[in-house]
């Protein structure tokens, strides 16, 4: 009888080099009294898709916020590729290629595709050589090739407000924003919630795309059917701590779960 794991094979997948894209060492953070995150040393390899699990007040959104300067850390170091990298600030972690993309989105309703995609940047043109006004028809253009040609997802309609897009087609654009951004590391929160099933499938056909095209990805996911589907690894935090790394093609569903509720401690390593 087949297990829940054995469906991806064990082998580093294609398009994973093995090197660190990011690495945390000894990184740790507290608010006040309380340490929300304890030290801790994490790899996240170039290309790959690891999730990172675990029951509310983890430690999932702290180790986020740090990557991505929101939280600067209190000790430690973050390499970057290699290098040191003091990520203290957001503009530094976009420096860097991360991106991030929150469950709300970030999507101005009432804006059409393209204004949403370039929200805060958006291209200007001379009208009649002299006034500056934005070229709407470029951000249009652009916008809608980017997520028609790298996220996967059709735009039949431009001009409709994010108001009336569908929950995939909304998650389309953020994600193709942050690739026109070029980022090469994208974390998603909670990218499937509040979708239907339809829409789910979207969405996770959207994160294999990406990594078919050698973009990093963090998921932080409460769903473990759909982390099995898309993660390499999963990353399990429990109370501030990251209890394991594992491999989610030799793992088992029930083995996460004793991981996530602290059941099997022991396991951890």
């Amino acid at each position: 009888m087949a297990t829940e794991a054995t469906a991806r094979a064990p082998e580093t997948p294609a398009g994973v080099s093995g090197a660190p894209h990011v690495r945390f060492r000894g990184v740790s953070k507290r608010f006040g009294g309380v340490e929300a995150l304890k030290p801790l040393d994490l790899e996240v390899r170039r290309g790959e898709v690891l999730a990172i699990v675990g029951d509310n007040g983890a430690g999932k959104s702290t180790l986020v916020k740090v990557l991505t300067g929101v939280h600067p850390a209190d000790a430690g170091t973050i390499e970057i590729d290699g290098r040191p990298v003091k990520v203290d600030h957001p503009d530094v972690a976009k420096a860097q290629g991360i991106e991030t993309i929150y469950q709300d989105l970030a999507l101005v309703p009432t804006f059409d595709l393209g204004a949403n995609f370039f929200l805060g940047r958006e291209p200007m043109k001379r009208w009649l050589g002299i006034l500056p006004v934005l070229d709407v028809d470029r951000m249009r253009r652009e916008a809608r090739q980017v997520v028609e040609e790298r996220v996967g997802l059709e735009i039949r309609n431009p001009y409709n407000p994010a108001a009336v897009m569908s929950g995939g087609q909304r998650q389309a654009v953020a994600i193709g924003r942050a690739l026109y951004a070029e980022a090469a590391l994208v974390i998603m929160d909670e990218p499937t919630a509040a979708l239907g099933v339809e829409e789910q499938e979207k969405v996770l056909a959207i994160i294999d795309r990406l990594k078919g095209q050698g973009v990093t990805v963090l998921v932080i996911s409460h769903n473990l059917e759909h982390v099995f589907r898309v993660a390499d690894r999963i990353a399990i935090m429990h109370n501030g701590h990251l209890l394991a790394v594992r491999d989610a093609a030799t793992s088992t569903r029930a083995e996460i779960v004793g991981l996530i509720m602290g059941s099997d401690l022991r396991a951890a390593t």
